[in-house]
């Protein structure tokens, strides 16, 4: 880690990298884990501790070997699994950079989330009830906590600034500049986490079309209309050639992660649209892009 609590990449660039994602229930892991896969982590979740070394054995020979992997631990595995995860992670990091990674939060925020998403906690029974769920929770997985390599407390925070969080950490482990393309609605605010804002409210909009306005555009009927624009299709271009001509320079500078807002006026259409065409853009020529539709989550 540097001081920034960011993860420092191995010199080797064939260095293999293995996250093991643990945590209280409600806490973000799932979360986390989608935000690693989109920086092509090869990613599972539930696995048992006995299996770690023969998924970094399979996933890494061959051909098709992955440099990255993250795993999701938790307490759907028994309690004897947490018991040896210790020793099995330590066998690995002779071969391996192991990185554990413990996602908290506190008791009165995970009662919330499962309140609101009705969900039933993994240990929750008719004999437990949730709050004892928790507190048995978090018995199991303290030796895990105690020598985990970070915590993350996800209480303060929401979807968007989660992934950011461990998308930014863990960046350095993928090769060049991770780029995060984000849409937003101007009238709910800039997202505070921008590097750069495109304004794409002069843009046709296809919510004044009655069968477009409930769609977003990540449907083939908003794609089809806006690509039909030319207004469209130049503001693109253009901000495809801006980024191409100024990107280069953040990498030279040491930049690991840029953040690229694009917003409308209801963040469902035009921006949604351009993030995903840009992204598209770029995934062609790198390694590591990232999507979020702040007003679609």
């Amino acid at each position: 880690m540097n001081e920034n609590g960011s993860l420092i990449s191995a010199e080797d660039p064939n260095a293999i990298h293995l996250v093991v994602l643990t945590g209280m229930s409600g806490g973000g892991k799932t979360v986390a884990l989608r935000a690693l896969e989109d920086l092509e982590f090869y990613c599972v979740d539930n696995l048992p501790s006995a299996l770690l070394p023969q998924l970094v054995e399979a996933a890494t020979r061959g051909d098709n070997r992955r440099r990255r992997i993250a795993v999701g631990v938790d307490v759907r595995n028994r309690d004897e699994d947490f018991r040896h995860m210790p020793q099995v992670l330590s066998a690995l990091a002779a071969n391996v950079h192991v990185h554990l990674i413990f996602l908290d939060c506190s008791d009165a925020v995970l009662t919330k989330r499962f309140s609101e998403t009705r969900r039933r906690h993994p240990l929750a029974s008719r004999r437990m009830s949730l709050a004892d769920a928790i507190a048995e929770e978090r018995r199991l997985l303290r030796p895990l906590m105690a020598i985990a390599e970070r915590v993350i407390d996800s209480s303060d925070l929401n979807v968007h600034q989660l992934r950011r969080l461990v998308a930014t950490g863990y960046a350095q482990t993928t090769a060049g500049l991770t780029l995060m393309f984000q849409s937003f609605a101007f009238r709910r605010g800039l997202p505070l986490d921008s590097d750069f804002v495109f304004d794409a409210r002069c843009l046709p909009n296809p919510h004044w079309e009655p069968t477009l306005r409930p769609l977003s555009g990540k449907d083939a009927a908003v794609r089809d209309f806006l690509d039909k624009q030319p207004l469209v299709g130049e503001y693109f271009d253009d901000t495809a050639r801006w980024l191409d001509a100024w990107l280069p320079r953040f990498e030279a500078d040491d930049r690991s992660y840029v953040t690229i807002s694009i917003g409308c006026t209801g963040g469902r259409h035009r921006s949604v649209y351009l993030v995903e065409k840009l992204a598209a853009h770029y995934r062609a020529g790198r390694e590591s892009v990232l999507t979020f539709h702040r007003e679609l989550e």
